[in-house]
């Protein structure tokens, strides 16, 4: 009798993961399918894109002609706290990533990411690259060499332009996966090993912030280390059942994640960001995104099977790699040239970057992501 089959997705706005569930050993919590996690990426894409469109300055203030705060005076304030979705991406990786690396070797590991992450992201990259060449638009051009380099994924840490702005979240991710798989996936996951994994992690990256050491920063990432490892302590709660040691690596997780969030997010106002966060609000949303992963993994919640939350989740890393870039040209068309209320290109700007999100799932992920991994996976060794 085969395992039964885990669908969820990815904090990286990747679509839904399908993997083998680990057999229920005594005292383990058998495994079922995470739906509602799907659900909760979107909500947290459809945050950022509340923060990108009507939270802040910038670009976005260009686009529009007027600061998003005087053109939504009420909304302005709350979806400056909207980029607060990346670390609800985080700590939804780090139980993702937990959960589909269990079990899997270091090729079926990576072959699962590439197939994943790059076709959408390549599609993104290129026609972002397109559509900010046009001449009525114009935006941000990049050199031919630097849209290379975009390619890879690996533009931050070489320096060059960026063609998405959000692709630094990207950047986080795939420092989690390397750092996982060499630490767990490569000598195959036990929950010894992953705790201890936890551990180490935590403390390197609060010594890598205290020392002020940049290599050991960069590698390590002690402001988003606590939300992956958070994650990964809900998973094994999942996977294990309640226990004071899985538990404790969540608190930790929080604990230190509401630090790194409040040291970074609550600022006074300025031209990126025009309201003035508050610490408390900050810790509550913090602890909202641990308790919403907890929420839809642990409660009678988690078996819910509404099939839509899985399209949803496959919207999801489309959307989030397409949604900033696009709107500052969209937005423009119609708010000046068709004239359209403000709350109406709003939100039919975001319907139409879910639309497109679709689209690039249909004719793009489901084709390659596939032949990708097949790819890989068949690769001579």
């Amino acid at each position: 009798m085969t395992a039964p089959q885990i669908t969820s997705a990815p904090a990286d706005g990747s679509a839904a993961t399908t993997a083998s569930a680990p057999v229920a050993a005594p005292g383990t919590r058998r495994s079922g399918r995470l739906r509602p996690l799907d659900g909760l990426r979107l909500i947290a894409a459809l945050s950022v894109c509340a923060y990108h469109y009507a939270g802040r300055g910038g670009d976005i203030t260009r686009a529009w002609g007027a600061s998003p705060h005087k053109l939504f005076p009420s909304l302005a304030g709350p979806a400056s706290y909207g980029c607060l979705g990346v670390q609800l991406f985080f700590v939804i990786s780090g139980f993702v990533i937990c959960m589909s690396g269990w079990g899997r070797s270091l090729t079926s590991f990576a072959a699962s990411r590439a197939g994943r992450l790059l076709p959408a992201y390549w599609a993104a990259i290129l026609l972002i690259t397109l559509v900010f060449a046009l001449p009525w638009v114009a935006l941000h051009p990049v050199s031919p060499s630097d849209l290379l380099t975009n390619l890879t994924m690996l533009q931050m840490p070489v320096g060059a332009k960026r063609v998405l702005g959000v692709c630094w979240t990207l950047w986080a991710e795939l420092r989690f996966y390397l750092l996982f798989a060499l630490c767990v996936i490569w000598r195959g996951a036990t929950r010894r090993r992953v705790l201890l994994f936890c551990t180490l992690w935590t403390a390197a990256a609060v010594f890598a912030d205290a020392a002020h050491e940049p290599l050991l920063q960069q590698i390590l990432m002690p402001d988003y280390a606590p939300f992956f490892v958070g994650g990964i302590g809900l998973y094994l709660v999942y996977r294990y059942g309640h226990d004071a040691t899985g538990w404790a690596v969540v608190a930790v997780g929080w604990l230190l994640g509401q630090h790194y969030a409040v040291r970074e997010l609550v600022q006074p106002a300025h031209a990126a960001a025009f309201h003035h966060r508050t610490q408390l609000t900050v810790i509550a949303i913090v602890t909202l995104a641990f308790a919403a992963v907890a929420v839809v993994t642990l409660t009678p919640l988690s078996r819910i099977d509404w099939r839509w939350l899985t399209t949803a989740g496959a919207l999801t890393y489309p959307f989030y790699l397409v949604h900033e870039h696009l709107g500052w040209a969209v937005i423009p068309t119609l708010h000046h040239d068709l004239r359209l209320p403000a709350p109406v290109v709003l939100v039919a700007t975001a319907a139409g970057m879910l639309a497109l999100a679709w689209l690039l799932h249909i004719a793009v992920e489901r084709p390659l992501t596939p032949r990708i991994r097949r790819a890989l996976l068949t690769a001579k060794r």
